[in-house]
């Protein structure tokens, strides 16, 4: 018989949108490898979904995106049900959305991270924040939701006459001129290197990475071997210090001028739309997204 696989997807979150594209595609190459789908739309009632699905599901494949769905709250549920399910448990999911928690176990691992502080509208106005250039991120989202480059004193001005859409703090991180690259790690070992050219965006946003923003996707990355052998350590060293499970994705830049890598986020749930990179990375080592997405139910677990 095939696995009964409930897929949950949709949920809440600012990621909505995004999951439901990852959902559609994963339902849709599960089907194709034969397995029994079910599909959830996640509410805040996701115990009494999965619980009335008739049989058991013998796995729940996480296709949530944002907060709840990859921050360690649905893990924890799942663990409770002690159903397996895809991708990282629950300490994992949760330190590596809490992007000043994420970078302060990377610096006591000795990963390279651009320096970052904790701050707050007023901080920034009385001047005892990071000076330009800089980014803003929020706290614990992801695909770049809320996220601003701040290239100097004008566009701060003008940042912090807007309303504040960040909440009561923000991570703020240095700005590291020069290239994007990422790479996915899949049960501990590092794919091949991609390097993200945005076209007209000043970065990786959420239009460059969702809406056909113009964002290409070069792999292999053409850096020389000795950088690309930096990365994927780096990216494998990072999976490790989180204790990530699956396929999670390390994200970085690098400034060619004076030779300086910075590790900035691991994604424990990377997307898996149709303009995703995991399936780039896929791709390039022979696996399909259909095969990819299998290896992902073949290596859920529970009790992380």
């Amino acid at each position: 018989m095939s696995k009964h696989v409930a897929m949950i997807y949709g949920g809440w979150s600012a990621e909505r949108d995004v999951s439901l594209s990852t959902g559609r595609e994963v339902s849709k190459a599960l089907r194709e490898k034969g397995y029994d789908v079910s599909e959830i739309d996640a509410t805040r009632d996701l115990a009494r979904q999965i619980t009335s699905l008739s049989p058991k599901p013998d796995v729940i494949f996480n296709a949530l995106h944002g907060r709840w769905g990859e921050d360690g709250a649905v893990q924890g549920l799942l663990e409770i049900l002690n159903i397996p399910y895809t991708h990282s448990g629950v300490r994992a999911s949760a330190v590596a959305m809490d992007k000043m928690s994420a970078k302060a176990l990377f610096r006591e691992h000795g990963l390279p991270c651009a320096k970052h502080v904790y701050v707050s509208r007023d901080d920034i106005k009385s001047g005892i924040a990071l000076p330009p250039p800089y980014v803003l991120k929020p706290n614990n989202e992801g695909s770049s939701v809320g996220v601003e480059i701040i290239l100097n004193d004008e566009e701060q001005q003008n940042m912090l006459a807007r309303d504040w859409v960040h909440g009561d703090g923000v991570m703020q991180e240095e700005y590291v001129a020069g290239r994007e690259m990422t790479v996915a790690v899949k049960n501990g070992e590092a794919m091949e290197v991609i390097e993200i050219l945005t076209g007209n965006h000043a970065f990786y946003d959420y239009q460059s990475k969702y809406a056909n923003g113009g964002s290409q996707h070069i792999i292999p990355a053409d850096i020389p071997s000795a950088l690309r052998t930096r990365v994927r350590d780096c990216a494998e060293q990072a999976y490790r210090a989180l204790g990530c499970k699956g396929v999670a994705r390390a994200d970085f830049r690098y400034d060619p001028e004076h030779d300086r890598l910075a590790i900035l986020e691991i994604n424990t749930q990377p997307g898996l739309t149709p303009t995703s990179l995991v399936p780039d990375a896929a791709r390039h080592e022979g696996m399909s997204f259909a095969d990819i997405v299998a290896w992902m139910v073949e290596d859920a677990t529970c009790e992380r």
